[in-house]
């Protein structure tokens, strides 16, 4: 199994310039798991367990007590999740290094592991060797992401952006109104304003959406979630 963004240095080296054990806390919901990375710790001299937890909070409170170089974290257990963990243990011990082993490739678990702190991403079938590597390549503040969650953020960056609309908060309040089916009459009565000043915004509104009818903009504002937003920079000096 290849592994990426591994920066200047070979399995060789970087088991080589290691000295003292890595000490390392294992954190997964699942026993089973646990004790396979248990097993697979013990085969290395270089690697050293020091603590074990079942879920967020417990690996929170056992690097309090322990300081482990390197913890190995599950991203899905019960109460508080590998990714608030992550960010938890990254901000009060950023000496302490996180590798995220989980079984989800998707983007979005992907991104939000990075984002919290995470320095490199595995997924649970990598081999004994490359988990092992990597143990040393994150002790050394190397990253190395399974080419699965590669790709995700590839993935991630190719796509188109979220459009921005620039709506002002009047032109947010009138398409709410046109969701909940109103006319133009109604919207004026509900907004106490005249029904040319309605019919000025809606002018607007359709031409920042770049659609020409009410159904178009319903099902615009349903399809982006448009309703509810708003742009705190938008002003609106009409109406």
């Amino acid at each position: 199994m290849y592994l990426g963004y591994l920066e200047g240095a070979s399995r060789k080296g970087l088991k080589m310039a290691q000295q003292a054990p890595i000490r390392v806390l294992v954190v997964d919901d699942h026993k089973v798991v646990r004790k396979g990375l248990k097993a697979f710790l013990i085969a290395y001299d270089d690697l050293l367990l020091i603590g074990e937890a079942g879920s967020g909070e417990e690996a929170e409170k056992e690097c309090a007590q322990k300081r482990p170089d390197v913890v190995l974290m599950d991203l899905v257990m019960p109460g508080e999740g590998g990714v608030l963990a992550t960010r938890a243990i990254c901000g009060a011990y950023p000496e302490t290094k996180v590798i995220v082993l989980t079984s989800f490739e998707e983007e979005d678990f992907v991104e939000e592991a990075l984002k919290a702190g995470a320095t490199s991403y595995l997924l649970k079938n990598v081999d004994a060797e490359d988990l092992a590597m990597t143990i040393r390549a994150a002790h050394q503040g190397r990253a190395v992401l399974a080419p699965e969650a590669a790709q995700a953020l590839i993935h991630a960056a190719m796509k188109s952006p979220e459009p921005v609309y620039n709506l002002t908060d009047r032109e947010h309040e009138i398409l709410a109104l046109l969701v909940e089916g109103l006319t133009n009459p109604e919207i004026a009565q509900r907004l106490a304003v005249k029904n040319s000043t309605v019919k000025f915004h809606l002018g607007n509104l359709y031409s920042k959406l770049g659609i020409s009818t009410r159904t178009e903009a319903v099902a615009l504002a349903l399809k982006q979630h448009l309703i509810g937003r708003s742009d705190p920079k938008g002003d609106d000096p009409i109406g």
